[in-house]
């Protein structure tokens, strides 16, 4: 894809996605509530021209970006809110522009997909995998690893030893009400084949 935007639930896996994308051969910026803004400014600038054709983000950058020619956007985890889905998809197919937006349902995050179907009031196609489409990736070098660890221990200490991700704690289920007091558990369950 010429320009793509990755979407996760969390700054751990994010961090952890964009050090296998690079080792894989796909430089990329990663974009988080924890980045400075002088630099998040930065990676959207060089997003915007080119330089940078991957932004692995939370969603800190699901709204009011307005970036043209995004091609593809991946959830690479479904967002844990049916409205954050489509902040998430909408930044691709700006303005008339076509743009494809590819989302990955693991066990994790799969009981998010009724709502947010029932939201866009529509049917979102789902594929099973019957291959492993990650035996040929390659696993974060120990260097890196490292580097990611020294970064979390600084984020940390700059903190005051306190996590700065804002993330549901506990239960899935639990996750939706917090955010959406108003949401009614029951009705629609997930399919186990999505």
């Amino acid at each position: 894809p010429a320009r793509s935007m990755i979407f996760l639930n969390t700054k751990r896996d994010l961090e952890r996605l964009s050090i296998v994308l690079e080792a894989n051969g796909y430089p990329n910026a990663a974009l988080s509530g924890d980045i400075p803004q002088k630099k998040r400014e930065k990676i959207i600038k060089d997003f915007q021209s080119g330089a940078i054709n991957i932004v692995v983000a939370t969603d800190v950058a699901a709204r009011g970006l307005h970036i043209p020619d995004i091609t593809h956007v991946f959830n690479y985890d479904l967002p844990q809110v049916a409205e954050d889905y489509v902040h998430r998809i909408g930044r691709t197919a700006r303005a008339g522009a076509s743009g494809t937006a590819i989302s990955f349902a693991c066990e994790e995050y799969v009981y998010s997909l009724p709502e947010i179907e029932h939201y866009i009031h529509g049917k979102i196609p789902t594929l099973p995998l019957d291959e492993d489409l990650l035996a040929d990736v390659v696993p974060p070098s120990e260097e890196a690893l490292q580097a990611l660890n020294e970064q979390k221990a600084e984020r940390l200490a700059r903190n005051g030893n306190r996590r700065s991700d804002r993330q549901p704690r506990g239960k899935p289920e639990n996750h939706r009400r917090r955010r959406n007091p108003h949401h009614n558990s029951g009705g629609d369950e997930p399919n186990g084949n999505r």
